[in-house]
């Protein structure tokens, strides 16, 4: 699918900018933040961009493509939408929004356990292609329930997080009161009254809620014990034990989301799991940990051919998903910049930015002479 995008915002940083602009400050600080001091938030998008690429200009050469085969799947793209949480904080109906577009360009879209739509909305608009990211709940009854609609609902891939054993500690949220819906200071309201636009859309569609978790959430609960419900629910830490079992249940595709070390690398690889995504959630969790590009390259090197390995987190634009590819990874996520192409151009964002993303990858492909997405590494500049 082709789709120009709005040349007013040619550039994931415009779309942030418009974001920034046409949202709540704590909607906007929710998606755009990261832990404690954001270092590691920084430091993944800077090392990735430290990486250079060689072009090879008098090769033979006609066109690249960016096609890209997945887990037996052929994409038109290299790279999906992550799985992100409340997305419909960002904007009302975030979550179909991305899934829909996706579906229309033929990429991944992961859906978030605690995303604001269901595994059955999200399996419908994109006929079975969607991804589905398990949050592991303290509740094996729970867990199972979940991995049953996923597989009811024809979901191709299940996707276990690895990385959230605790929540981090994110004081822009702590200073926002961030909730569903968020709690209302004055700051809050004058925020909402500042983004006029999203707050009528918002009111049309009615405060987001975590759709796939409904069922299990009992009614008439408050939101503060809705706080408290969802510690209690998903303080579950994976290990080697639930993976198994997991692995044992799920007859499609198991990735492990959230690998950061070789050593949890080897020990998903021996319990047989398809792919992994090396992650550090987005610099939202560990601010003294390494950036995911650092541990891709040598995970890349020492697991080739054992197991798929993608990668998310730091990664923004065109160049960076090359960048990425180039160092070892088969496949990249975003997140971000899909949350800020919503909140910057409601419904069109979704298309706009895969649109974008989609050129910048074609751009640089054929830039440095490169005509498969596989032949990248040979492109690393030492």
């Amino acid at each position: 699918m082709q789709v120009k995008y709005n040349p007013k915002y040619p550039s994931i940083e415009d779309l942030r900018t418009k974001a920034k602009k046409s949202i709540p400050r704590f909607a906007f600080e929710y998606v755009d933040g990261g832990c404690n001091s954001e270092i590691n938030l920084g430091r993944n998008t800077k090392e990735i961009r430290d990486i250079q690429l060689k072009p090879y200009y008098l090769k033979p050469f006609s066109k690249a493509s960016i096609q890209t085969e997945l887990f037996g799947k052929t994409y038109d793209a290299p790279f999906g939408i992550a799985p992100i949480g409340l997305q419909g904080l960002i904007w009302p109906g975030a979550s179909e929004i991305l899934a829909k577009a996706a579906f229309e360009h033929n990429i991944p879209y992961i859906l978030s356990t605690v995303g604001t739509a269901s595994i059955e909305q999200i399996a419908e608009i994109t006929q079975g292609n969607a991804w589905f990211q398990l949050y592991h709940p303290k509740e094996i009854s729970l867990r199972d329930d979940l991995i049953n609609r996923a597989a009811a609902a024809q979901y191709p891939v299940l996707v276990i997080l690895s990385d959230v054993p605790t929540f981090g500690y994110r004081p822009k949220e702590i200073k926002n009161g961030l909730a569903i819906p968020p709690r209302m200071t004055l700051s809050n309201m004058l925020q909402i009254l500042g983004s006029p636009n999203w707050a009528l859309q918002t009111l049309m569609a009615g405060q987001p809620k975590f759709k796939t978790l409904t069922p299990y959430i009992p009614k008439g609960m408050n939101l503060r014990h809705l706080g408290l419900f969802m510690n209690k629910t998903f303080n579950g830490r994976l290990n080697e034990e639930r993976i198994k079992s997991i692995r044992d249940r799920w007859k499609g595709k198991l990735v492990i989301k959230g690998v950061a070390s070789e050593e949890d690398a080897e020990k998903v690889v021996a319990l047989g799991v398809d792919g992994i995504i090396v992650s550090n959630h987005g610099g939202r969790q560990l601010d003294a940990g390494e950036s995911t590009i650092q541990p891709l390259k040598r995970i890349a090197k020492k697991f080739k051919n054992k197991v798929t390995i993608m990668m998310d987190s730091g990664i923004r634009n065109g160049p960076d998903i090359a960048c990425t590819l180039a160092s070892g990874a088969e496949f990249a996520f975003l997140g971000r910049s899909f949350m800020y192409g919503v909140g910057a151009l409601g419904k069109k964002g979704g298309n706009h930015t895969i649109s974008i993303l989609k050129t910048q990858v074609q751009q640089v492909m054929d830039q440095i002479c490169c005509e498969k997405i596989v032949d990248l590494p040979n492109h690393l500049a030492e």
